[in-house]
């Protein structure tokens, strides 16, 4: 049986295969392909909806335990990115 987490943005169960693993790093969010970058992560599905609602509900800072502000940028550009191919 395959692990299930729970999504940052829409609070939807789901099995880790489907979500993506985001991690902080220097200050930036990162999506982390292969599940194995260090520190703790968050899961997030790969979608701009519910990046958007783990950005508003500042989900982020909660989940990964970062009390400094933390770029999001890249990581949107990479999902609308996603959504548009």
């Amino acid at each position: 049986m395959e692990p299930v987490r729970t999504c940052i943005g829409c609070r939807l169960r789901a099995p880790r295969s489907s979500l993506l693993r985001v991690v902080a790093r220097e200050s930036e969010l990162v999506a982390d392909e292969t599940a194995t970058l260090p520190g703790r992560g968050a899961w997030l599905h790969p979608t701009v909806a519910c990046f958007q609602d783990a950005q508003r509900r500042r989900a982020f800072g909660r989940a990964l335990r970062v009390t400094s502000s933390v770029d999001a940028k890249q990581l949107e550009n990479r999902l609308t990115w996603l959504m548009d191919n």
